[in-house]
């Protein structure tokens, strides 16, 4: 949805607050108390109210936006930044954009907006072809006893080891050679902290987040063997100049 199409949907507070509810009526709401999902909306109060135990649920409650005093059309707003660009928008532009004079409750919606969407990502397999690989990033431990020797390359105390599974698509319907250098997209990805690169830890790893009977491409490492019985797999070296174009 482009810019001006999202402010033809949703002008003012008034229009969020009605889509609001309208996806909340979509989900279904349960009572907390009686887990009853038969309710009452009391209009004067703006509250669903239990058939069962006349608890009574807030527009709000249960959602991210619990305990918020934020507008409604703040969060939209929010929310169509975030995901309306391949660009990330920080806490501080999105606080400029909307024109609220503390940054606080921006910094924390925004937190709340990203870890919702880390928890719906989590609902979903990986399929098709995936690559897959591993990466280290530097880390600070604040815990580490600084008498201990530091370890170098993998296994290295300042290293977290992050496997990274992602969804490589074949694009021949827009594959023009004089722009692209390779057919290839990347997909959906996810990217998991790992303790060990064994085969038998990393094989429970991939396990919960890639569909079976996909075809992996990775590597030549031993890491991967115990994939073999699930999944078709592709051990090969993808060049980095392959990687880097995409």
């Amino acid at each position: 949805m482009k810019l001006i199409e999202f402010f033809k949907h949703y002008p003012d507070e008034e229009s969020c607050k009605i889509a609001f509810k309208s996806y909340r009526l979509q989900e279904g709401v349960t009572c907390k108390k009686c887990g009853s999902t038969s309710h009452y909306w009391k209009k004067n109060r703006e509250q669903w109210e239990c058939k069962s135990c006349k608890h009574r649920t807030t527009l709000k409650s249960g959602t991210v936006m619990q305990s918020s005093k934020l507008p409604y059309q703040y969060w939209f707003i929010a929310m169509h930044l975030i995901t309306s660009t391949k660009k990330s928008f920080s806490a501080k532009e999105i606080q400029r954009q909307i024109g609220h004079k503390r940054y606080e409750p921006i910094w924390s919606m925004v937190h709340k907006l990203r870890s919702v969407m880390g928890l719906r990502d989590e609902q979903y397999e990986l399929g098709e072809e995936i690559e897959l690989d591993e990466v280290f990033f530097e880390t600070v431990s604040i815990t580490r006893d600084k008498t201990e020797p530091l370890k170098r390359g993998r296994g290295s105390q300042r290293q977290s080891t992050v496997l990274v599974a992602a969804e490589s698509r074949v694009e021949e319907q827009n594959y023009n050679p004089k722009k692209h250098r390779t057919k290839k997209r990347v997909g959906y990805l996810k990217m998991m902290v790992i303790e060990s690169l064994k085969k038998e830890d990393l094989a429970v790893v991939v396990k919960e987040k890639v569909k079976k009977n996909t075809k992996i491409v990775s590597d030549k490492s031993n890491s991967y063997n115990n994939l073999k019985e699930d999944y078709n797999l592709d051990s090969k070296v993808v060049p980095k100049k392959e990687i880097i174009n995409r």
